[in-house]
């Protein structure tokens, strides 16, 4: 067999081995989760963790740079060598498919954390809003502590780099309760694409291949807690955006700080009521006079944030990782990002929040 055929062959391989993986979930749980991911994400964080900005947001555009040259010099012969030139892309893309599974994306076929903490999947309204009340009691009472009254919006005091060594405290107490979410080597950065990830309507995302969370410092600073802590969970391989959400919601909380706490208690409440609003508009209604208008000003500062970058790009680049996510074992694509209220509605069903 000619050279030129071997890695695309190898991605053919790649892909049918990727449909028989998710049926052995144990098996990838305990072999790459808690095994070989642990050992290669360790060196990833441990050599680039304290580098003082994000290396693999460097390689990114060094890369994007060389595509877009290597189009513009082969504009004129890529006619002449069609099948040259088409065999050489899917080899590329076969060595980065490769890098992205045996790195880091082989988490998406992991066991379930509904499983891992014994948590059922299904709730009722009456447990969604039994739940709701007492968030937004504990919002509400976070919020009045920190701001001495209920109308004023909540200002974070930290900077983003405060942010992430704080985080640690919320990991530390949540993994003195489950274990396997035990946070070492940091490597958590402040994003050099933060605009653009502004206008794709992203608050961060996990490299993959140098295993750095990057997040978007433009957002608003009270939502930089639960955002961080979330790419971390990443980091931690669980790759699911529900169970992240779930992660860093209760690394959030577990922090000693009352603002990390209001973090994590005020993006959980919005969620929730995000969901009532489409459940039933009236009980959503009910709901949103007893949250304290101070916590709904911190709402619309985010809303405010977000609508100013509204284009067709974040519409565009949510669709197509919409359809990423379901490739990757996440059926409800962008939905899944919500879906994390099932965990926390019967996670707290006999739990004190």
């Amino acid at each position: 067999m000619q050279r030129k055929y071997i890695l695309p062959l190898f991605l053919l391989i790649q892909i049918l081995v990727l449909q028989i993986i998710p049926f052995f979930p144990e098996f990838v749980e305990r072999f790459y989760s808690n095994g070989l991911y642990v050992f290669t994400s360790k060196i990833s964080r441990q050599t680039l963790g304290k580098l003082p900005f994000s290396f693999g947001d460097i390689i990114y555009g060094i890369v994007i740079i060389y595509v877009l040259k290597s189009i513009w010099d082969s504009r004129k012969s890529w006619r002449f060598e069609k099948r040259n030139t088409a065999l050489k892309i899917v080899g590329i893309l076969s060595v980065i498919y490769f890098l992205f599974h045996f790195l880091w994306a082989m988490n998406y076929y992991r066991q379930p954390l509904f499983e891992k903490m014994k948590i059922e999947r299904d709730y009722t309204d009456a447990d969604l809003l039994t739940f709701t009340k007492k968030l937004i009691a504990k919002t509400n009472e976070i919020q009045s502590q920190i701001m001495k009254d209920d109308s004023s919006k909540v200002v974070f005091p930290y900077s983003q780099e405060q942010v992430f060594e704080m985080n640690l405290n919320g990991y530390k107490k949540l993994s003195d309760q489950y274990a396997f979410f035990e946070y070492t080597n940091p490597s958590i950065k402040k994003s050099l694409f933060s605009l653009p990830l502004t206008y794709m309507g992203f608050g961060g995302y996990l490299n993959p291949f140098t295993n750095e969370a990057q997040v978007n410092y433009l957002m608003p600073m009270y939502n930089s807690p639960t955002t961080s802590c979330h790419e971390m969970a990443h980091q931690m391989g669980f790759a699911s955006e529900s169970e992240c959400n779930f992660i860093g919601f209760l690394a959030s909380v577990k922090n000693d700080d009352l603002y990390f706490k209001y973090s994590g208690y005020s993006t959980a409440l919005r969620y929730c009521l995000a969901n009532w609003q489409v459940r039933d508009e009236k009980v959503f209604e009910e709901l949103l006079k007893t949250v304290h208008p101070g916590i709904l000003e911190n709402y619309q500062e985010s809303e405010d944030f977000w609508k100013q970058y509204d284009t067709f790009i974040d519409k565009g680049f949510h669709i197509f990782y919409d359809n990423f996510l379901k490739f990757n074992q996440q059926k409800d694509g962008m939905e899944s990002y919500s879906k994390f209220v099932n965990l926390m509605v019967n996670y707290y069903k006999d739990k004190k929040l």
